[in-house]
């Protein structure tokens, strides 16, 4: 566990990996080895239709998990990848179950809702908002900007998405399939001194937690500011569904940024980086 810029007890926690049960490289066991080494405090291992069983490995927790895919033969009509994580058993899912479904399946055995990497599926505004208990998506999808199609970050969509009033909170996973370069570059800090499923399902559910790569970043309101406190970072930017105003602010060693609500904006949420490259993204802010 890790102590942040106020004193609060964050977990670090990957939601989203596959193993050799389905399409990755390495074993359930080494991929446990691998993040608990790398200072994890919990894990969800998800097989695509295979579901992972729940358990704890040297102090770090193992959410059960699996990653389900709607069968389309075509991006236009909606290639959807739902990962679910912290079910209470098996949701023994039809293979050919709609995206609500699936969903909805989840849903009745516990599981948190994740929309996977909406970027690389292209998945559009007007396919998403239609999707009913979806409790998160991935803003950034490791696996996504390394193997797959150069397209991991799902920014734009969250935007999108926030501009018709849609605001999930926002995850970063890896992904990780060949365990090259794309494990252990992208998680969530979840804010909770118990790495238990109970707690984290309610912090992710509730928003307590900030998507990273590496740095610390927070964000809320002061009146009519919005201010970013973060780790040292070279880029702090300000993003809503409003277009006009300046919001990105660059320097050496930024620990903090103002920035003036405009009337026109619903929310607000930021991203920081760092000298290294590495990104960090909060949660969405409603106005």
């Amino acid at each position: 566990m890790y102590t942040d810029l106020f004193g609060n007890t964050r977990c670090r926690v990957n939601l989203h990996t596959h193993t050799t049960l389905s399409d990755g490289a390495r074993s359930p066991a080494e991929v446990a080895r691998l993040y608990h080494d790398a200072g994890y405090d919990a894990l969800a291992l998800t097989d695509h239709w295979t579901y992972g069983e729940a358990g704890e490995f040297e102090g770090m927790t193992i959410l059960s998990g699996a990653e389900y895919n709607v069968k389309v033969c075509s991006t236009r009509q909606g290639l959807f990848h739902i990962v679910g994580v912290g079910m209470t058993q098996d949701p023994e899912l039809p293979f050919q179950s709609t995206v609500q479904e699936i969903i909805d399946g989840l849903r009745r055995v516990g599981g948190l809702v994740i929309l996977a990497h909406p970027a690389w599926s292209l998945n559009t505004p007007a396919q998403i908002l239609p999707l009913k208990y979806v409790d998160a998506t991935e803003i950034y999808n490791t696996v996504s900007g390394v193997h797959m199609s150069r397209r991991p970050d799902s920014g734009l969509i969250v935007d999108m998405l926030g501009a018709q009033g849609r605001l999930y909170p926002l995850i970063a996973d890896d992904d990780a399939h060949f365990y090259d370069n794309d494990c252990c570059r992208s998680w969530i800090m979840v804010q909770t001194d118990d790495n238990r499923r109970e707690a984290l399902l309610h912090a992710v559910r509730t928003g307590r937690f900030y998507a990273t790569q590496g740095p610390e970043v927070h964000l809320w309101r002061e009146g009519d500011e919005m201010v970013v406190r973060c780790s040292p970072c070279e880029e702090i930017g300000f993003l809503s569904d409003w277009v006009i105003s300046r919001r990105m602010f660059t320097g050496h060693g930024l620990t903090e940024a103002r920035y003036r609500i405009d009337p026109n904006e619903h929310y607000v949420r930021a991203e920081v980086t760092d000298c290294e490259g590495r990104r960090a993204w909060t949660n969405c802010v409603a106005l």
